[in-house]
């Protein structure tokens, strides 16, 4: 008599969940939580738990949509009517151009800073920032053009096994007071005019980017995207944010046990990094500051696969439907033709801004649309899974409900504070 096998879906610790939090937390978001830290101490702690609870529960939306349905959350969107269409359109384009620039650019600031420290090598074009974002943009379009997603996913967890490992033990190295750290969790606003947008920023700005609606997109490139694999798809990405929380936590012990003990003033954007780079060999000697870039590459390289790849398949499903194919059709999946479209769209036209200054008027609209993205994700997730278009036992609960009208409130009055931040120069402001 034969055995039944365990039909059960197995969860594994690498998944889709990980690969979409590594994608959101860039340079960037290290910079932004290493000032918090450096500037307030632990007050901040409980924004940073809060920006992943919020995480978690959007995450968890846009995955559930497309587990229960078997569609893609652009489907989803399509059917709230056209006005979502004319929003991602222009969206979708603007922010890739001018995010595959910044990310380049970001990724290669820690091997020219690297290579700057080589004798033979000094005054050379190799130090230059330039050479080593080209390849940045490059290196990306060849892992993802011609890999399938099971490879993408492993290169992924690679770098956030370096990037992880590398900033928690700093964190360790510096040594906290535990006690004094959890203080953080009591909510406590810094003092100032903009202090709650500050605080409501460092928590929804870590790991926040378009990337969280691309979880969808790859839940099906992994096969999880059927029923049956509802609890593998939550469990991923709970444990996949609480990873996020631990590497954002240990971000924020540097920033105050390391960069405010110093007494540094960080730079502003990713040049802060830097500046860290420096203390930390001031304090523990080159190797530490050598291991430290190295963990900055591996964070900045992660969002920039994520990108080339989640985004990408987004772009190709959005052009599938819009062009009658639907998302099932080969144009619109995985290494289908807009999929490679969106792909030579971020790596080549980026590069012109590299030589040149961004244009200012491209930037301000970038943050406009980049603002107004998080809250579109956050409202249209409410119908979306408070109605028909997803099955009665996959539907919202009164807890999942509160707690996505608490981010969408977040995440608009954010929106709307860095649009009017965004637009106001345009008005000589």
């Amino acid at each position: 008599m034969s055995v039944q096998q365990d039909q059960t879906p197995k969860w594994k610790v690498i998944g889709p969940g990980l690969v979409v939090a590594a994608t959101g937390v860039g340079s960037a978001d290290m910079v932004a939580t290493l000032v918090a830290g450096s500037n307030y101490g632990y007050m901040l702690l409980w924004a940073v738990v809060l920006g992943v609870i919020l995480k978690i529960v959007l995450v968890e939306g846009a995955g559930r949509y497309t587990v229960a349905t078997g569609r893609t959350i652009f489907e989803g969107w399509r059917s709230l009517g056209r006005w979502p269409v004319w929003y991602f359109a222009p969206y979708i384009v603007i922010w890739g151009v001018v995010y595959a620039a910044s990310a380049m650019s970001s990724t290669a600031m820690p091997i020219a800073a690297l290579l700057r420290d080589v004798p033979a090598l000094q005054g050379t074009v190799f130090t230059e920032l330039w050479p080593w974002a080209i390849i940045t943009g490059l290196l990306g379009f060849v892992l993802v053009w011609f890999n399938r997603y099971k490879a993408f996913e492993k290169i992924t967890a690679a770098l956030v096994g370096i990037m992880f490992v590398t900033i928690v033990i700093l964190a360790v190295i510096a040594a906290p007071n535990v006690f004094q750290v959890l203080t953080g969790l009591v909510p406590l606003l810094p003092e100032g005019d903009n202090a709650i947008f500050y605080t409501l920023g460092l928590a929804g700005g870590v790991g926040g980017t378009i990337t969280l609606a691309a979880y969808g997109y790859w839940l099906r490139e992994k096969g999880w995207d059927k029923p049956q694999f509802m609890r593998v798809m939550r469990i991923d990405n709970t444990v996949a944010y609480v990873v996020t929380g631990i590497f954002v936590i240990s971000m924020l012990i540097v920033g105050v046990e390391v960069v405010q003990a110093a007494g540094v003033a960080l730079s502003s954007g990713d040049a802060g990094l830097l500046d860290l780079d420096e203390v930390l060999r001031a304090r523990y000697g080159d190797f530490i500051g050598v291991w430290f870039l190295i963990g900055f590459w591996a964070a900045g390289f992660s969002s920039v696969l994520g990108v080339w790849n989640g985004v990408s398949l987004m772009f190709a499903d959005f052009m599938g439907n819009v062009t009658g194919k639907g998302s099932e059709h080969p144009d619109s999946r995985l290494n289908g033709k807009w999929f490679r479209v969106y792909l030579i769209w971020l790596t080549f036209p980026p590069m012109l801004l590299l030589f040149l200054e961004q244009p200012i008027f491209l930037v301000l609209l970038y943050g406009a649309l980049g603002a107004l993205f998080m809250p579109f994700l956050a409202l249209t997730l409410l119908p979306i899974l408070n109605t028909d278009r997803v099955p009665r036992e996959f539907r919202n609960r009164w807890h999942t409900n509160t707690a996505l009208v608490i981010t969408t409130v977040v995440f608009v009055a954010l929106g709307i504070y860095q649009l009017v931040n965004a637009i106001t120069p345009l008005f000589g402001g």
